[in-house]
């Protein structure tokens, strides 16, 4: 009770309220509705990037506050729901325009207006697509954020005030050509720790580690399940012969681990054949992300976490076709802790 307490504390705060609700709007990029979570998660990003960390900020304020502005729903606020997409855009504009990758280059003053726009965007693509996935009871995930950035990123390959990177293109199978690698310890440790991190675009394994503590904060089975699904995604490339680069920067992963949180026990209750199907979807998620390399490559776009999107999106909607499942509505998703305690505490009545 006293997490609770201390998590919910400044919610409903007069004047730190705002601040309570950007920091969830971070946390809920890994399905986080915690504070404390997205203050942790922030963190690692500034302990690769101050640059990222800015621009992550500066993502969820904006969409944040366009959605107090246009007086959205005041629950949906409070839980961070309209700063996420803001948070990973931010950061993809900067990492798609900079010569440095690994930790940004600051923008200019028109990357800092085109960012602003773009957050405005994303949260009015919330509930444009709670309209349209709302009468089937799945939630819209990232998929303001990648269609957002896809839209903003092809822009600029006609504009130039703002230059683009050689990153803007899907990173794919074909990229990486040679005999099957011999992969080490270092494949699997980085692989699986960098698949965490590049959930935010960030190429550092501490930062990884760090992202998934703040996920622990707020539950323990969602970080492990983060972990399984970066792991057996590492585990598919490895079996299958990816190239050991692109396991080790966590390419393989990150999708991998969203749709592990995602399935295993946020939108579904954790119970056996729940945890099978998570399963299913991480082994299929690490194959469509390389099969969406392929067919977004002739338009530089990347993949971002669209794989994750896609895979969700349709084991969610496959659930009324199996009784097995509990699924859980978007509303009443709190933690796989909480989802399989009110479940189980209702079979008892």
């Amino acid at each position: 009770m006293a997490t609770i307490t201390l998590k919910d504390q400044y919610r409903d705060h007069p004047t730190l309220g705002f601040i309570d609700w950007v920091l969830r709007g971070i946390g809920q990029v890994v399905f986080q509705n915690n504070p404390i979570s997205g203050a942790v998660v922030l963190a690692a990003i500034f302990y690769n990037s101050w640059i990222y960390g800015t621009v992550c900020l500066l993502g969820t304020i904006v969409g944040t506050a366009t959605a107090i502005w246009l007086k959205a729903d005041k629950g949906m606020i409070k839980d961070g729901l309209f700063g996420f997409n803001g948070a990973l855009m931010g950061i993809a504009l900067v990492a798609y325009t900079s010569a440095n990758f690994t930790t940004g280059n600051v923008p200019n003053a028109h990357l800092w207006l085109y960012i602003v726009l773009c957050a405005v965007f994303t949260a009015v693509l919330v509930p444009a697509f709670g309209a349209m996935l709302g009468p089937h009871k799945v939630p819209g995930l990232t998929m303001p954020f990648v269609l957002a950035t896809w839209f903003f990123l092809g822009a600029l390959l006609q504009f130039t005030t703002i230059d683009v990177s050689n990153a803007l293109k899907p990173t794919s199978p074909s990229d990486f050509t040679g005999p099957r690698p011999d992969y080490t310890w270092v494949t699997w440790f980085h692989g699986i720790t960098m698949g965490i991190a590049e959930i935010f675009f960030q190429d550092n394994w501490v930062t990884g580690v760090i992202i998934l503590i703040g996920i622990a904060i707020n539950t323990r089975i969602g970080a492990l399940m983060a972990l399984m699904g970066s792991t057996l995604a590492v585990g598919t490339a490895v079996f299958y012969g990816a190239h050991d680069e692109a396991i080790r920067d966590g390419l393989f992963g990150y999708n991998a681990a969203l749709t592990a949180m995602a399935l295993g026990g946020l939108f579904l209750v954790l119970n056996l054949p729940g945890f099978i199907y998570t399963v299913i979807g991480v082994l299929v998620t690490a194959r469509v992300w390389a099969s969406l390399g392929i067919f977004l490559e002739p338009s530089g776009m990347p993949v971002l976490t669209s794989a994750f999107v896609f895979v969700t999106w349709l084991m969610l909607l496959a659930t009324n076709g199996f009784p097995a499942l509990i699924p859980v509505a978007p509303a009443d998703a709190t933690t796989p802790e909480d989802n399989l305690r009110r479940y189980q505490k209702s079979q008892k009545r």
